[in-house]
């Protein structure tokens, strides 16, 4: 489904029914092409799929309120992560990022929001966004470590929360993979160096 396929659906959806839901339906589309036709250049404009960012941000904001008010329910008193739990999470954050978004064996976890475009690194690859709203915008999300970066600390920080001592299992773990991998690029260097 594209962008202007789900604009249509809402917009039919708007216009056959009132009240509140309605209304916001109206004014997204509002903004929605405000925006659209107040940015640049119309030659050189890489088509936003807000749509599909509303949704991912309204999933995200969603999941997390709820994973945050059931683990304050049955977990009061749950300790913030100290000085070394954030150590080892920031570098597993890094490196789980880094693994979900890049590598090549879970291409086809990816496939169905992205297209292969080359060979990234070792064991990487380069892949863009499919077209549609939805499909774009969650094929940007999963392509960009960035991006994913605040979706991995939260869950990571939530899994903290809930269980620490299996989420340091986890996150030392990711760590050492994280340090191999700074090992691999060393040696790799050192024998280039060396010939």
């Amino acid at each position: 489904m594209t962008a202007d396929d789900a604009d249509l659906r809402l917009a039919q959806a708007a216009h056959t029914h009132a009240g509140p839901l309605a209304g916001v339906a109206r004014w997204w589309l509002r903004t929605r092409r405000e925006y659209e036709k107040l940015g640049t250049d119309p030659d050189d404009r890489d088509e936003r799929p807000l749509t599909g960012y509303a949704l991912l941000m309204g999933g995200y904001a969603v999941s997390t309120i709820t994973a945050a008010t059931v683990l304050a329910r049955r977990r009061r008193g749950a300790a913030l992560p100290g000085p070394a739990d954030l150590a080892l999470m920031s570098v597993a954050v890094f490196r789980t990022t880094r693994t979900l978004s890049k590598d090549a064996v879970l291409s086809p976890l990816r496939a169905p929001f992205t297209v292969f475009s080359g060979p990234a690194g070792p064991g990487e690859v380069l892949e863009q966004p499919r077209e549609g709203a939805v499909r774009h915008a969650v094929g940007e999300l999963v392509t960009c470590p960035f991006c994913l970066g605040q979706w991995v600390a939260t869950a990571a920080l939530l899994s903290h929360a809930a269980a620490p001592r299996a989420t340091r299992w986890v996150t030392t773990g990711m760590t050492v993979v994280a340090a191999a991998d700074a090992l691999q690029y060393a040696y790799a260097a050192l024998e280039k160096t060396d010939g």
